[in-house]
């Protein structure tokens, strides 16, 4: 193999590097004799941590100034948490793997009190507008606190801020070593994932045969099929990553199965459904079911959600 240098462009979240660092690793396991090395960029999404995101802007807030800085030739590959990639990439930029799904649920946090038995009112933190509208749906006595920062700032929050609970992606948890601190993981039915929640994108130079080459055995088919579809749905569907849309699909053998979830803030309105079809059609399926949520109450559900999202990015100094 001719490469023998690969720059990693990374967020430096302790998550981050933790992925950023498996990469690096699994890299040179497999080339002992290349030379891999971290570039840590902060984002807009590190930068605004007291405001939430949703209000920030949607599309890109964890991912743009790394991608500027591949277009600058300033690194070779960027390490992803793929809830965090948009559908769209700038030109001659591109998504080439997806890694083996982590654990994709999201996972309740507390003082051992699992989520059907919390209080009347209860106050929940989490970061995303999908798993509050989707919890609200089931509980709309609860209230939901939204928390910024990385996973170890926001677990803090169940004691800093008076929380009875903080509900994060098991996958970040695990990763970091914190499972011992999980109360509870959430059925999909309940509380459906992030779109590519649990697993990790690799973004790179499409025109680069070199890094592709080097970096290829990295993509797990079956996930990459899962993924695909889930982000086609978002991608139907003109979703940015905050807002109130879920989607998670499941490869068994050559079939896929994707259920999909679009829902108001708080809960109130909703639809969801569920297509089924060969696995090597997931973006048509993904399209497909986006169709159908959009047909049946979809459109006037994100017609609202992004009218409040406009107005409120207007108010954000960014």
């Amino acid at each position: 193999m001719a490469l023998k240098e690969l720059r990693i462009g990374t967020r430096a979240s302790q998550l981050a590097l933790w992925q950023a660092n498996w990469v690096k690793s699994e890299l040179e396991k497999r080339y002992p004799d290349m030379t891999v090395t971290l570039k840590k960029i902060k984002t807009i999404g590190d930068k605004i941590l007291d405001v939430p995101l949703a209000q920030v802007g949607g599309k890109g807030l964890f991912v743009k100034e790394i991608e500027e800085a591949m277009l600058r030739g300033e690194i070779d590959i960027a390490v992803h948490s793929m809830k965090d990639v948009p559908t769209e990439f700038p030109e001659g930029l591109g998504l080439y793997c997806i890694t083996e799904r982590e654990d994709p649920r999201d996972a309740v946090i507390s003082r051992n009190v699992k989520f059907a038995d919390l209080p009347q009112g209860a106050r929940i933190g989490t970061s995303a507008l999908r798993r509050q509208a989707q919890l609200l749906k089931v509980r709309p006595d609860l209230e939901m606190v939204i928390i910024r920062g990385n996973v170890q700032t926001r677990m803090d929050k169940l004691e800093t801020e008076g929380l009875d609970a903080v509900i994060l992606a098991a996958a970040g948890l695990n990763r970091l070593g914190f499972a011992d601190q999980i109360t509870e993981l959430l059925p999909t039915d309940l509380s459906l994932p992030a779109i590519g929640q649990g697993a990790l994108g690799i973004e790179c130079n499409l025109s680069n045969e070199d890094v592709k080459d080097a970096i290829s055995f990295f993509n797990h088919p079956d996930t990459s099929r899962a993924v695909r579809a889930e982000r086609a749905l978002l991608w139907r569907c003109e979703g940015g990553c905050q807002v109130p849309i879920a989607a998670f699909g499941e490869v068994t053998g050559d079939e896929l199965k994707l259920t999909g979830f679009i829902a108001s803030v708080d809960g109130k309105v909703s639809v969801k459904g569920v297509v089924t079809g060969p696995a090597d059609d997931c973006e048509k399926l993904g399209v497909k079911l986006a169709e159908q949520l959009l047909s049946e109450g979809g459109h006037a559900i994100l017609a609202e959600v992004y009218q409040r999202e406009v107005s409120r990015e207007k108010e954000i100094p960014v």
